[in-house]
């Protein structure tokens, strides 16, 4: 039986003055063909100066209808939570709810595009597995913004300096291999 792993909608607003210049799709493909990620759907959509909103042509027919659906967009999948994850009593779910995916695409500012990309973890997926097996439940999870990071970024950045010097010394003496895609 198939699994799927975590599943996240990546939303990234352009201004009028953008250049798609593809660059943004290369690095997704760069990472699905490293087998980290699995690009599910991708949309763009654009919100003319009238306010009316139109999807922006990608590479493949029916590529965006999901992520449609998601954003209340069309009527595709019926309104339902059939199928989704129960968590028990006395747990909480994190994430976009469905009014919250309604508002990303309604709150775009006109003049402005925006790229929708879903988005599985593959190299999440066995950390899952583990979360589960242990009985846990993840409870929150985000990307923390530089003001959240801003107390502890020095050290970070020191940390994060440190092991790529440990990692090139050992690649250097040949106790460590470069990892590739």
């Amino acid at each position: 039986m198939a699994t799927l792993g975590p599943v996240q909608l990546l939303t990234i607003e352009f201004g009028p003055d953008a250049a798609f210049e593809g660059r943004v799709l290369q690095e997704l493909a760069v990472l699905e063909g490293k087998g980290q990620i699995r690009v599910l759907d991708v949309l763009f959509l654009q919100k003319e100066i009238d306010g009316d909103t139109v999807g922006l042509n990608y590479e493949a027919e029916g590529m965006g209808e999901t992520v449609e659906a998601l954003l209340g967009l069309t009527p595709r999948f019926p309104d339902s939570t059939r199928g989704a994850p129960e968590y028990g009593p006395g747990t909480r779910a994190f994430g976009f709810t469905p009014r919250d995916l309604r508002a990303l695409a309604e709150e775009l500012l006109p003049g402005t595009a925006a790229a929708f990309v879903l988005l599985e973890h593959l190299w999440a997926k066995p950390l899952r597995e583990a979360i589960r097996d242990a009985g846990g439940l993840p409870v929150a999870e985000g990307f923390l913004t530089p003001q959240a990071l801003a107390p502890v970024a020095a050290e970070l950045l020191a940390t994060t300096q440190t092991i790529d010097d440990l990692t090139a010394a050992q690649q250097a003496t040949g106790r460590l291999t470069a990892r590739t895609g």
